[in-house]
């Protein structure tokens, strides 16, 4: 072998070692950067869940024993601020957790009374009215009929607003419970509201025309209020709702995308139509028939004392 060819291999051993070396030197750095990232996340993970230090530490040491090695030695010369930070954060994490679990604990049993409350209390109306034939008259009725709307607006829209407020505004049911959620609060709150309506109007004939008020006032009429009361909300809650009437296409595009959010964004039309219907044309109406009642038991206390 020529001295050329010595001296060529010599040089191609030693630029393969320089290679070799850099291979290494990269190989330890992006350990290196791994091992403190993971053990940044260990820290972040900490501050949520303390319990689990040990066992994200033991899946952490996967690595092989020089890079476990220079990790202690990362952490305990470049990052000590960070060990130090640990052990001093954790008594203000159980605190902070403690006041978070009393702040869930209150808002559900603030919640859990309510609707326990609006359950039984309506309950006790209806079971009063039942029990009782003499409280069995027209009126009664449509009382009974509003103690169960009530019962199921506390049973079938004020849970799943109470489970949206103990999870922080997270929507668990999905898609199509968001719509059913939605459509039972707003055909029980409507039914709720035209049911007084109809007892204004009741306590109208009642007292402006209390002649009269046997021939106006019949069974047959107290059904087909009462089956206008109950029937009329589902055209301004399940029917726009389920068709997609009552918003915009981007809201829509934006439930479809975030199934964990349940929005009720609604649109012009659909806000003048439903308040109309849930609130100012029967608010207009009782209004009304309690100022005629009002002027008309005035009259009456007048003629008394004359």
């Amino acid at each position: 072998m020529s001295l050329e060819q010595i001296v060529s291999t010599l040089l191609m051993i030693t630029k393969t070692m320089e290679v070799r070396n850099s291979i290494h030197k990269q190989t330890f750095l992006i350990k290196s950067e791994n091992i403190v990232q993971a053990y940044h996340r260990l820290y972040s993970g900490s501050i949520r869940n303390p319990g689990e230090i040990g066992s994200n530490i033991n899946s952490i040491a996967g690595y092989s024993n020089i890079t476990s090695t220079t990790s202690q030695l990362l952490f305990n010369n470049t990052n000590q601020t960070l060990i130090e930070t640990i052990p001093t954060s954790d008594g203000d994490q159980k605190e902070d957790t403690w006041e978070e679990f009393f702040i869930i604990a209150l808002k559900s049993s603030i919640m859990g009374f309510i609707i326990m409350a609006a359950l039984f209390g309506n309950l006790l109306v209806i079971v009063s009215v039942m029990r009782h034939r003499k409280l069995r008259v027209i009126t009664n009725y449509f009382v009974v009929s509003l103690a169960l709307a009530d019962m199921l607006v506390a049973l079938c829209a004020m849970c799943f607003n109470a489970s949206v407020e103990l999870m922080g505004g997270t929507w668990l049911f999905g898609y199509f419970m968001c719509d059913v959620w939605n459509s039972l609060d707003v055909y029980f709150s409507t039914a709720s509201i035209l049911h007084l309506c109809c007892i204004s109007v009741d306590r109208y004939y009642a007292i402006v025309q209390p002649l009269d008020y046997p021939l106006i006032m019949t069974h047959g009429k107290l059904a087909i209020m009462l089956a206008v009361v109950w029937c009329s909300p589902a055209l301004v809650s399940f029917v726009p709702i389920f068709m997609g009437w009552y918003t915009t296409e981007e809201h829509l595009e934006y439930r479809r995308k975030h199934q964990d959010i349940c929005g009720f964004t609604v649109n012009k039309p659909y806000a003048v139509i439903s308040s109309s219907v849930s609130f100012w044309v029967p608010g207009v109406i009782m209004i009304f028939m309690y100022y005629r009642i009002y002027v008309e038991a005035d009259r009456q206390e007048r003629m008394l004392y004359r």
